[in-house]
């Protein structure tokens, strides 16, 4: 009589993939809980660039890292988020700054892919200074929003967890 059994260098493999699965996620859960931590602790946060103007130094497509501070403390060659009443928000380049009434900052801006500067100056107290940018990552953000793919991962990671930590039952030896 001939009898099949699963081979165990199989068994081994399997047994790495999923300890190699659980450790990128473990590993992105760790990214998340940092990120949070710093954008409570931080004031820092993403934004995406949804148009053109700050190219080719910042295209469409980018997600940048963003930190509040004090509109007083920005320089010229900075690049800064301003909050618009009725508007988007815009992130230019600072051309300029000055001196405005009731301790705002006057701040000239101007987009890298722009002739002018913007119009008008914005009077602020607070901008959101752009730390870093990642061109074509706000895509992936975009993606990983969308309301089908979030529950494909939720069903994804609801399956992995219950066949990871399903109770097995020793099988009996003959």
């Amino acid at each position: 009589m001939t009898t099949h059994r699963i081979r165990r260098p199989d068994r081994r493999l399997a047994a790495r993939i999923a300890d190699a699965v659980l450790s990128v996620l473990a590993a992105g859960g760790v990214v998340c809980i940092v990120a949070v931590a710093l954008s409570v602790t931080m004031n820092i946060s993403l934004i995406m660039f949804k148009t053109g103007s700050m190219s080719p130094t910042i295209p469409t497509g980018s997600l940048a890292v963003v930190r509040e501070v004090p509109a007083a403390s920005v320089v010229p060659g900075d690049v800064v988020t301003v909050a618009r009443v009725g508007e988007l928000p815009v992130t230019h380049r600072v051309v300029r700054t000055s001196p405005s009434a009731g301790g705002a900052t006057l701040l000239e801006l101007k987009g890298d892919a722009n002739d002018y500067p913007d119009p008008a100056g914005y009077s602020v107290t607070e901008v959101r200074k752009v730390l870093w940018s990642m061109p074509g990552l706000a895509r992936v953000v975009v993606w990983f929003s969308n309301p089908f793919v979030l529950g494909a991962l939720t069903i994804a990671m609801t399956v992995l967890v219950v066949v990871v930590f399903w109770p097995r039952t020793p099988k009996q030896r003959t």
